[in-house]
C-alpha cells in the first residue's frame, strides 16, 4: 500500500518501461512552472488543448519577428519566406499523417471547421430524401451538428450506433446498420469523453466494401497514436492543431482527391480562385480551392514545429508513458469509495472520466473543488450531451493526460478526490443528522429581508468576505451558505422554473409576497453545492426586498467585491447572470403591475 491506502502499481511494472524522461519534456513547457490559488499547476485537460512547448512558441514568435508577411503571390522577400515556411508546414503534415501527396492537405480553423467543410460541400451535394449518415453514439456535438443540419436540408437521416456499457462500438452494430441507404459513415477515431479507441480501420472496410466513404474524427487521436492516412484507407481525416501541441485557430482536413476534386468550394473569396470575371469565376487547384482568405499563417507555422516536436521526443515513447497514466489513474481512482468511471472500454487514450455518486457531488462542484488545489480538469458534458444521456448523468470530471503528466500528478489527483469526497460525506452525515425537511403541516418558508436594502444586505457581505484572506475561504463559505439554504418542494421544479445558461440544474420560484404591495420573495436549488451557495448570496440580497430597488440594485458591483469576478470561471459566470436575469426580469414586471 502506498502513502494514499491504495495499492501501489507493481515494481516489476516499473523495469520494463521504456526511458522516458518526462522531468526534461516537463522543462520544455513554460506554463507548467506556474501556481494556482498558491498551489503548482497540475495539467488535466489536455483534451480540451494541450499545452506548447518552447519551440512552438518560439516558431509563433519567430514568424511575427522576423518575417511576418502575407503568402502566396508576394514578389517580396519577407512574403517568400513566409510562403515557404507555410507551405513547408504542409509538407510536414502530409509525411505526418501519411498522405499521398499535397494536394490531400488542406488548412481549415480546426476540425470543427473541416467536418462542415465536408458536410456542406460533399454531403449536401450527395444526400437526397431517405439516405442515411451513421455516426456513433460517443461523437463529439462537432461530429453530431453538421451532419444533422445537411440531413434536414435535404430530408435525409442519422443514423446512430449504439455503444456499450463500457463504452465501446461493437462491430456487428456497426455492419447491421449499414444500408444501401448509408452515404456516409462519419465517427470518431478517440472519444474525447470516454478515451476509447474506435477500430477504425475495421469499420472503414466494412463501409468500403458497400461503397460508402468514411469521415474520421481524429482530433483526440493525433496528439496520442500513429496515424496513417493511407493504410486506414479513409476517405476524410480531420485534426485540431491546439490538441496536439501547436496554435488554437489552425486545423488540417485530409481528403483523398477523388473527392476533394468534385467538391465545390466551401467559400470564396481570395486565393482559392484561378481567375475572376463578373460573368464566372474559375477556381483553383488543390488544396488552394478551400483556403479562402489570408490562411492562419502563423498557426500552420506552429503546428508544424508541434508536429517536430512530438516526432523529436517519439511519439510511441508518449504514447506508452500516457497508457500508464490512464492504467495508473483508472486504478487509483477506481479505490476511491463512491467514485465511478464512466468509459471503461479495453482500449484507451489518454482520458479517464468518473462521476461521484456516494455521496453524490456534481462534476461542477468536483471540478471548482480540485481547481482551489491547483487541478485542472474539465468537467459537464464535453460536448457530447447524447453519451451522457446513454449513461444516465448530466456530466462528468474528466482528467485527460499528456506527455508532461506524471504519475506523481496522478496520486495528487486521487489523494485530492479522496479528500473531497471524504469531505463531502462527513457534511452528508450532519445534514442527514439535522434535517432541513419541509413540513406538510406548516406553510412554506420564504427566506425574508437580510437587510433594510438589496445594498445594505451586500454591504454586510462583502465586510463578512473582506476578513477572509484567500478565494479558498471564500468558497468555503458560499458551500456554507448552501447548506443552509432553505428546500425547494419538488412542486416547484418544474421545467417552467428552470434556469437556462446555468452549466448546474437551477430551479427558481419567485413570487409577490402575500400582502404586500411589491415585495419580491423566491426559493430556488441546484444540484452543484457552489451554485446553491450562490442562490444564498443572491437570496440574502434580493429576497424580502422592494422589487423596485431589486430591479435597480447594482449586482455586478457587488459580484466585483466579492471577487467572483475573478474567482469564478466564465461559464460560472453566466450561469450567475441568467439567475440574475431571471430575479431582474421578475422584478421589473411586478414594478410595471404596482
Amino acid at each position: 500500500m502506498n502513502a494514499l491506502g491504495l495499492q501501489e502499481i507493481p515494481k516489476q511494472a516499473a523495469a520494463i518501461r521504456p526511458s522516458f524522461d518526462v522531468q526534461r519534456v516537463r522543462d520544455d513547457f513554460p506554463i507548467l512552472r506556474q501556481q494556482v490559488h498558491g498551489k503548482p499547476l497540475l495539467y488535466l485537460d489536455n483534451a480540451a488543448t494541450s499545452q506548447k512547448p518552447h519551440t512552438v512558441i518560439d516558431a509563433v514568435s519567430n514568424y511575427y519577428e522576423t518575417y511576418n508577411a502575407n503568402v502566396h503571390r508576394g514578389v517580396h522577400r519577407l512574403s517568400e519566406m513566409a510562403t515557404e515556411a507555410y507551405e513547408a508546414a504542409r509538407v510536414r503534415i502530409q509525411k505526418f499523417i501519411g498522405a499521398h501527396c499535397l494536394r490531400e492537405v488542406i488548412f481549415t480553423r480546426g476540425a470543427t471547421e473541416a467536418i462542415n467543410l465536408v458536410a456542406h460541400s460533399y454531403a449536401r451535394n450527395r444526400l437526397q430524401a431517405g439516405d442515411e449518415v451513421l455516426v456513433t453514439w460517443m461523437e463529439h456535438h462537432s461530429n453530431i451538428v453538421p451532419w444533422q443540419l445537411v440531413c434536414q436540408e435535404k430530408g435525409a437521416r442519422l443514423q446512430v450506433v449504439p455503444i456499450t456499457d463500457e463504452g465501446e462500438i461493437r462491430l456487428e452494430d456497426v455492419e447491421r446498420q449499414l444500408s444501401p441507404r448509408t452515404k456516409l459513415v462519419a465517427l470518431t477515431h478517440v472519444s474525447n469523453a470516454l478515451g476509447t479507441i474506435n477500430p477504425v480501420k475495421d469499420v472503414i472496410g466494412m463501409a468500403h466494401a458497400r461503397g460508402i466513404p468514411v469521415l474520421v474524427d481524429g482530433a483526440q487521436a493525433v496528439p496520442h497514436l500513429r496515424v496513417d492516412v493511407q493504410e486506414l484507407d479513409c476517405d476524410f481525416y480531420v485534426f485540431s492543431g491546439h490538441k496536439v501541441y501547436g496554435p488554437t485557430g489552425i486545423g488540417v482536413l485530409y481528403g483523398k482527391p477523388k473527392h476533394l476534386e468534385l467538391m465545390p468550394p466551401y467559400q470564396g473569396g481570395g486565393d482559392m480562385i484561378s481567375s475572376v470575371r463578373f460573368e464566372k469565376t474559375t477556381y483553383n487547384e488543390l488544396p488552394y480551392k478551400f483556403e479562402a482568405g489570408t490562411p492562419h499563417i502563423a498557426g500552420a507555422i506552429g503546428l508544424a514545429a508541434a508536429l517536430d516536436y512530438l516526432d523529436k521526443t517519439g511519439l510511441d515513447a508518449v504514447a506508452e508513458h500516457e497508457r500508464r497514466m490512464v492504467r495508473y489513474a483508472t486504478q487509483l481512482l477506481s479505490e476511491i469509495r463512491g467514485v465511478r468511471l464512466i468509459g471503461t472500454a479495453a482500449h484507451k487514450a489518454a482520458v479517464v472520466s468518473f462521476v461521484v455518486d456516494d455521496p453524490p457531488l456534481s462534476s461542477l462542484d468536483v471540478g471548482m473543488r480540485l481547481d482551489l488545489e491547483g487541478i485542472a480538469a474539465r468537467t459537464g458534458h464535453h460536448c457530447c450531451m447524447p453519451l451522457m444521456e446513454r449513461f444516465g448523468v448530466p456530466g462528468t470530471t474528466r482528467a485527460s493526460f499528456a506527455m508532461y503528466n506524471t504519475e506523481e500528478e496522478v496520486e495528487t489527483l486521487a489523494r485530492t478526490l479522496g479528500n473531497i469526497v471524504a469531505e463531502r460525506r462527513a457534511r452528508t452525515q450532519v445534514a442527514i443528522s439535522t434535517p432541513l425537511a419541509l413540513d406538510a403541516k406548516k406553510p412554506i418558508a420564504y427566506p425574508g429581508p437580510a437587510a433594510s436594502s438589496p445594498q445594505e444586505a451586500a454591504d454586510e457581505l462583502v465586510e463578512l468576505f473582506d476578513y477572509m484572506e484567500d478565494w479558498n475561504d471564500k468558497y468555503r463559505q458560499i458551500i456554507e451558505f448552501g447548506e443552509k439554504l432553505l428546500p425547494l418542494p419538488d412542486e416547484y421544479r418544474t421545467e417552467p422554473n428552470r434556469v437556462h445558461g446555468c452549466q448546474s440544474t437551477v430551479y427558481f420560484h419567485m413570487r409577490k409576497k402575500p400582502g404586500s404591495r411589491n415585495t419580491l420573495e423566491f426559493l430556488a436549488d441546484s444540484d452543484a453545492d457552489i451554485v446553491r451557495g450562490l442562490i444564498a448570496l443572491l437570496q440574502n440580497v434580493y429576497s424580502g426586498q422592494p422589487a423596485d430597488q431589486a430591479a435597480a440594485f447594482d449586482v455586478d458591483g457587488f459580484f466585483r467585491r466579492l471577487g467572483l469576478d475573478q474567482n469564478l470561471s466564465m461559464g460560472r459566470r453566466n450561469g450567475l447572470g441568467a439567475m440574475v436575469k431571471r430575479i431582474r426580469s421578475f422584478a421589473a414586471d411586478m414594478v410595471k403591475q404596482s
